[in-house]
């Protein structure tokens, strides 16, 4: 499929998080989480965190790591969530996904405002956290990533390519922090995760509007 004429980009995070971001009006990179020690619930990988934050660079930024860069993807229902909903063992987290919400932006908008104030960018092919990905920081080559592999919602079983699934984990990357101003839609699992998502917005200049998406999770 070509690329989407407004690609959109997700960020998962424990509801809990959200109050924090919120307060201050960033969604920091793991490495600036580590200096200010963020508070609530850790749903990522541990060793795949410290290996982002590390050893795993960004070839088209030198010296530049993964986890100095605040991560989304380009698809709601990623395969990070489902390793969420499986519990993987791999995961401190057991939780499942119903407490997971996405935060949903505008990829043209983020870059512009990246632009603006001095932030590296750069988008991947597919997981940022593998010792092999391919990056890119030209907007120009937003045609590289596997659209396809990006919106299936069939990424592994019997005859399909592991490529998909590599596909899929495609990541948009930006320094230090994304704001939180540019959050335009909270996607949350069910009826009775609006009201804490609502209340940790209480009080917010910005409040970007709150969607049960069933669809976005497993």
């Amino acid at each position: 499929m070509p690329v989407p004429a407004q690609p959109k980009i997700y960020h998962i995070v424990h509801v809990d998080r959200l109050a924090s971001i919120i307060a201050d009006r960033f969604l920091w990179s793991d490495a600036e989480m580590v200096q200010r020690q963020g508070v609530g619930t850790t749903i990522g990988m541990s060793n795949i965190k410290a290996r982002r934050l590390n050893e795993l660079s960004l070839s088209c930024h030198p010296g530049l790591r993964v986890g100095h860069c605040a991560p989304f993807y380009f698809c709601s229902r990623s395969v990070m969530l489902y390793l969420i909903y499986r519990r993987n063992e791999e995961l401190t987290y057991k939780g499942g996904q119903e407490p997971i919400i996405h935060l949903e932006a505008d990829l043209h908008a983020s870059i512009a405002w990246a632009k603006q104030n001095n932030r590296r960018w750069a988008f991947t092919l597919s997981n940022a956290g593998a010792y092999y990905f391919e990056d890119r920081s030209d907007i120009a080559q937003l045609g590289d990533i596997n659209w396809d592999a990006v919106q299936t919602r069939q990424w592994s079983g019997n005859g399909i390519s592991r490529s998909v699934k590599e596909g899929k984990q495609a990541e948009f990357l930006i320094e230090q922090a994304f704001p939180w101003h540019l959050v335009e839609r909270i996607g949350v699992y069910s009826q009775g995760y609006v009201q804490p998502v609502s209340q940790a917005m209480q009080g917010a200049a910005h409040r970007p509007g709150i969607e049960i998406r069933r669809d976005w999770y497993y």
